[in-house]
């Protein structure tokens, strides 16, 4: 780096600090904002039909869910909703999935983030200037344009299958909705049961699966590989663990899903169907949270195999939540080489820095910390205000909608709409906990003050 550069740096560094909130709060301040507003307009009574008024809580638990791009709800969407309540959690959802997957990049390029040389290339090409409103405005530009892009071919694609079965008008909202929420990884759906009249459907399946990988995989690791299409650009380490850490997971958990429930739930269903809902509960467990199957009558073995699923969640610098795809990556080949009792960390012939593995490390403790204290809380609340048979009875599902809400999935056993108030209110701040924790863990381990990290005496302790 030149002297030039060092110096522009630390000048913006402290240009940063000065001029405005830290990152994490902004980071707050922006979702609560949206929030807030998402509250207010579905409080309205043109969101809700005239003999069915929303609550306040049941207002802020859907407000969160949309903005975070969770998907749990508390009330039908299709049905307990107007046209006007739908297009507010439409606009709650596009907006809150445009908002993370640029705040994630723009985290990653103001304050520190360090990428492979391929990768720099990709943000160098993608963003202009140096300052920050100069990175801002063309990468936000660059974001929205994929993202309409690609939800309007999803919503195209899905208007085709939909016209004849529902009707253009029909076909056409509901194509628009999905493919929205699906590329947003949000599982929102206008239909009361999601989408489980086209279990056995390649085509509504294949859109909405493909919309969900792509929305939840990154945009820099798209950018990359259309890259690598167009000009024959290698990939970086990031992408490449990215993809292949999501196929190995999507490829298991159908399989898992298929041998767990063939002779169960799937017993009824044919070939096709069954391929097709394995596959997709897969998919979409890890980010999405629409379903082609009842959630609540799978075995607790397959819910097992979900929560999982959910807790890894989708890639970094996208709409997916969870610990991510690469932190899971990173600490099973860091497990396989202690297993071989091998020092370094090699994969596709590079050699991973300490600092990943240490922030991986540190992510995915975190997480389960999180899922831990949540479901503790939400037994604790349940058990005071329903009794506690029905808390002992009910812990499964309790556990898997608090791994849904912290990984921002959405999909649900049926124990939401049953939860008390109090415990509504708990999960939504678990749904804003799961969104905003990993951009705000982010943000402070780039912003790590370098003075400040000290050494002392090494040596050695047991484990194990």
């Amino acid at each position: 780096m030149s002297a030039a550069a060092a110096l522009w740096r630390r000048l913006r560094g402290k240009r940063l600090r000065a001029s405005g909130p830290a990152p994490q709060r902004l980071l707050v301040a922006s979702f609560g904002g949206l929030i807030a507003a998402g509250t207010l307009l579905l409080l309205h009574p043109a969101a809700t039909p005239a003999d069915r008024p929303i609550g306040a809580v049941d207002a802020l638990f859907t407000a969160t869910s949309a903005t975070c791009v969770t998907g749990l709800v508390v009330r039908d969407t299709g049905s307990e909703f107007t046209l006007f309540g739908q297009l507010v959690i439409l606009a709650l959802i596009q907006l809150g999935g445009i908002g993370i997957m640029t705040l994630s990049l723009v985290i990653l390029r103001l304050f520190g983030g360090r990428f492979s040389p391929i990768s720099r290339a990709v943000l160098t090409q993608t963003l202009a200037g140096a300052g920050f409103w100069e990175d801002f405005w063309p990468l936000l530009r660059l974001v929205v344009r994929f993202t309409l892009s690609v939800e309007a071919l999803g919503a195209a694609a899905l208007f085709v299958r939909w016209w004849p079965e529902l009707g253009a008008a029909r076909a056409a909202y509901a194509a628009v909705f999905h493919a929205i929420s699906a590329f947003s990884n949000a599982g929102f759906s206008i239909f009361p049961d999601s989408l489980v009249a086209w279990r056995g459907d390649a085509a509504v399946n294949l859109v909405i699966a493909s919309l969900v990988v792509l929305g939840g995989i990154g945009y820099l690791t798209v950018y990359e590989v259309l890259a690598w299409l167009r000009r024959g650009r290698p990939l970086s380490l990031h992408s490449k663990l990215a993809l292949s850490a999501s196929a190995i997971l999507i490829l298991a958990g159908a399989a898992l899903i298929w041998l767990l429930e063939w002779r169960f739930s799937f017993a009824d269903f044919s070939s096709g169907e069954r391929f097709w809902a394995s596959l997709f509960q897969s998919v979409t467990s890890r980010t999405a949270g629409f379903n082609t199957v009842d959630i609540g009558g799978l075995a607790p073995a397959t819910l097992a195999v979900i929560m999982l699923l959910m807790f890894i969640g989708g890639s970094p610098g996208s709409c997916a939540g969870g610990v991510k795809t690469t932190t899971f990556g990173v600490l099973v080949v860091a497990a396989w080489t202690r297993l071989r009792r091998r020092t370094h960390v090699n994969l596709f012939r590079r050699t991973l820095s300490p600092r990943p593995l240490a922030d991986a490390l540190s992510i995915s403790l975190g997480g389960l910390a999180a899922v831990l204290s949540g479901v503790f809380l939400l037994l604790t609340l349940q058990q005071i205000t329903a009794g506690v048979a029905q808390s002992h009875a009910l812990f499964v599902e309790y556990l898997f909608e608090t791994v849904s809400a912290l990984g921002t999935v959405g999909l649900s056993t049926g124990a939401t709409m049953t939860l008390a108030p109090a415990s509504r209110l708990l999960v939504t701040g678990l749904m804003f906990l799961g969104r905003l924790g990993p951009l705000t863990v982010a943000a402070a381990l780039a912003r790590r003050d370098e003075l400040t990290d000290w050494r002392y005496p090494e040596e050695e302790v047991m484990v194990g």
